[in-house]
């Protein structure tokens, strides 16, 4: 009897049912009616062009529902295929329509819709069928008599046999009227291989199909593949993921029969194996060679990388495809504990796993002293996450305190705070969650491990005390903003001079009481005087060599601009500033990436009192102007080791929010450009040309430091003679040799 696809989705489990098919013995494709109504097949295949909907003009039919059946086309007893039955269930659409001028033909209109109605309907049924290796469309035509054209009523179904379809293989079936008078119906099935019909002695190709079974041994899964004698076949593993797509794990040609051993460990519920004859399957470079065991522990880990790549079975080759693990429950733990959550750019992530899962995450917020990781919704709701899909943080700013949860069924299963490795550890701040509701309403809270504290509340916790406090930090800018949009917005508040204050008159007494007790000791002793000075002198004037730190960060045009950026970086040096930059450190920006390296290099010297050089040139400006139009350059256009344009993504909100006076200084050299070309964003700093204007550009990055203005000006000359000797060598001869410096447009030697 025919198998239905229903029986066939319940036969094809982890236990397959053995199902047994109905023979066809006619050579030639055939059609078959409902009783009452007539068909006829046309000879040969026809062109499907399905054209558009018309409106159609009086009752007409339509196919209304498709159904496939799965049958045996045999030419012997022993050399059958498989085939695809389609049955198109028909039904009357549309009815007959009155004259419209009925008084105007009287009579004989009467007599000719009359007529019409007494006629059969005919209509014309396209069949297409798509799938390995057949692709066909076929025309059936269906004459209805009079007596059943009902509106609206089914008036049976035409069949057709059949569609040769290959084992295992996926077909789409479509149906539709010529000409149409509605979308066609379409059907996509998955067919059954050898395992789950009775027909391995009726098709040739499954005589020397492999047989898989999985059975479990302690803590091992074994693979136990049932094959004649030195048959040759392919064994392939990949990971089945979401819309039908794979991705390849191992595969390797083998010699039956065969038991393949799996560490319990690496099942995931996606884990499928496919199982092939060998038609000519090559091994590719790393593959085992034949001979050597096949209890061959395979170590699953989102570390590890792909040793073999899976080459496709020719179109010759049956296989057999089985997914035993989508239910059970170690596998879906296992899913689990090899998921990992990665930090991609400073404001996304993603979720790496190798299946797809059910899963939501949200943002938390980790205190320092522990406790659970307190979820920021709102204003941050949870959403759904897509496994090995990037996803953005809603943020401002990034904090080494704010973490990712992922949550499937109402339970955490994986917490990562992705900002750690990049800003450092914990810190001891409080996150300020300001709620907006309708009619402009807020509310403002600290988020605590207790819940979220109103700093105006009496509570007995750190926050409600030092509530004034925090509301002064927050009106002056002290607290950094993470995040602002419609619902709501948030702060980080540091919380370390509030720990200070508490201390500080104990540490004071304390000090007081050591100053005094050691000044007691060392006045009882000439020669320790004497020292005692030495030690002041030395002090101070370590204290002023030690200086104030600076980052220079700069666009490497050329190498010619390269060496001038370095001759200015030593010159400052000798000066009693710090320096920081990329050409000093190419090791740790080559180890960390040059986005990592410029992160750790500002904070440091923010946190110190420093400040950032921004050097301009025809480079920088153009990848600054880039980047106020929303048309960052790709990160494949720039070196490996350089920092300038990895550093926009943190530099250009500072000076669009208004935090970079301060903490900025802008230059460019003479000559090479000016600094009316600088965009207009970045005046709001102090731009400075160098060499022309060394004494002003010097003044502001020692600040306070700068108390001596003879010196200041020695200083300035020691700076100008370096730097004019290295732009004379930017601008020597053309046939000199050496790079020269790249000139923004227009300018050159004004002299």
């Amino acid at each position: 009897m025919p198998v239905p696809w229903f029986l066939l989705s319940l036969a094809l489990g982890r236990s397959p049912v053995v199902f047994s098919l109905e023979r066809l013995v006619e050579p030639q494709d055939v059609a078959h009616c409902s009783p009452g109504l007539s068909c006829h097949l046309w000879d040969g295949d026809i062109l499907c062009l399905p054209g558009s909907i018309v409106p159609a003009l009086g009752p007409v039919l339509v196919p209304t529902h498709l159904q496939t059946e799965l049958v045996l086309r045999c030419h012997q007893e022993t050399d059958c295929d498989l085939c695809v039955r389609v049955a198109v269930h028909l039904a009357v659409h549309g009815h007959w329509e009155e004259p419209e001028e009925e008084e105007k033909y009287g009579g004989a209109a009467d007599q000719e819709l009359e007529k019409s109605r007494n006629a059969s309907l005919q209509a014309q049924v396209v069949l297409s069928f798509q799938g390995y290796p057949t692709t066909r469309c076929v025309l059936l035509e269906v004459e209805v008599p009079a007596a059943l054209v009902q509106p609206s009523q089914s008036v049976g179904s035409v069949v057709f046999d059949c569609f040769e379809a290959a084992l295992g293989g996926e077909v789409r079936i479509w149906s539709y009227t010529q000409p149409r008078y509605q979308k066609e119906l379409n059907l996509t099935q998955q067919l059954p291989d050898c395992r789950g019909l009775e027909v391995r002695n009726s098709i040739h190709s499954c005589w020397a199909s492999p047989w898989l079974n999985v059975s479990t041994d302690g803590d091992d899964v074994r693979l136990v593949l049932d094959v004649p004698q030195e048959q040759r076949f392919g064994l392939s593993l990949y990971w089945k993921r979401a819309q039908g797509s794979s991705k390849p794990w191992w595969n390797r040609n083998l010699t039956g029969p065969q038991i393949i051993t799996l560490n319990h460990t690496d099942l995931v519920p996606c884990l499928c194996i496919q199982v092939g004859t060998e038609s000519s399957w090559e091994p590719v470079e790393g593959d085992w060679e034949d001979g050597e065991r096949s209890d061959l522990p395979l170590l699953l880990s989102p570390f590890s990388v792909l040793l073999f790549e899976v080459w496709p079975l020719e179109p010759d080759s049956i296989r057999t495809n089985i997914c035993p693990f989508v239910e059970d429950p170690s596998a879906h733990r296992n899913l689990w504990r090899v998921a990992r959550l990665r930090l991609l750019s400073p404001l996304s992530w993603l979720l790496d796993a190798p299946c797809s899962l059910q899963a939501e995450s949200a943002l938390c917020w980790q205190a320092l002293g522990g406790g659970p990781c307190r979820p920021l919704v709102p204003p941050l709701p949870w959403e759904n996450v897509t496994v090995n899909k990037a996803r953005e943080f809603p943020l401002l700013e990034g904090h080494p305190n704010l973490c990712v949860q992922v949550s499937s069924w109402e339970e955490i299963q994986l917490q990562e705070c992705l900002w750690a490795d990049s800003l450092g550890p914990l810190k001891d701040d409080v996150l300020l969650v300001e709620t907006r509701g309708p009619q402009d309403s807020r509310s403002l809270c600290a988020l605590e491990p207790s819940g979220c504290t109103s700093l105006t509340s009496r509570a007995s916790t750190r926050a409600a005390h030092l509530g004034e406090q925090l509301l002064q930090d927050l009106q002056s800018g002290q607290c950094l903003q993470l995040l602002d949009d419609d619902l709501g917005a948030l702060w980080a508040c540091p919380m370390d001079k509030y720990i200070h204050k508490r201390w500080a008159l104990v540490w004071l007494a304390c000090l007081l009481v050591a100053a005094v007790l050691f000044l007691l000791l060392l006045l009882k002793k000439e020669h320790v005087k004497g020292w005692l000075r030495f030690l002041k002198q030395d002090v101070r004037s370590g204290a002023t060599t030690r200086g104030r730190a600076a980052l220079l960060l700069y666009s490497a045009d050329d190498a010619g601009f390269e060496r001038l950026v370095g001759a200015l970086a030593s010159a400052l040096c000798q000066l009693p500033l710090r320096v920081a930059v990329d050409l000093w450190s190419r090791r740790e920006l080559s180890a960390q990436g040059p986005l990592a390296w410029f992160h750790a290099q500002r904070l440091q010297i923010l946190q110190e009192g420093g400040v950032v050089v921004l050097l301009f040139s025809p480079g920088a400006v153009a990848l600054c102007s880039e980047w106020l139009q929303d048309q960052a350059a790709a990160p494949g256009e720039h070196g490996p080791h350089d920092s300038f344009a990895s550093s926009l993504s943190c530099v250009l909100p500072d000076f669009l929010q208004g935090r970079a006076p301060g903490r900025y200084v802008g230059a460019c050299f003479d000559r090479l450009l000016h600094p009316d070309a600088v965009p207009a964003l970045f005046h709001t700093v102090p731009v400075f040309s160098l060499p022309s204007q060394l004494p002003d550009f010097l003044g502001a990055l020692e600040g306070s430091c700068a108390r001596h203005p003879r010196r200041l000006e020695e200083r300035a000359e020691r700076v100008s003679r370096v730097l004019l000797q290295a732009l004379d060598g930017c601008f020597q001869a053309p046939g000199d040799a050496g790079p020269r410096c790249a000139m923004e447009p227009g300018t050159g030697d004004r002299t």
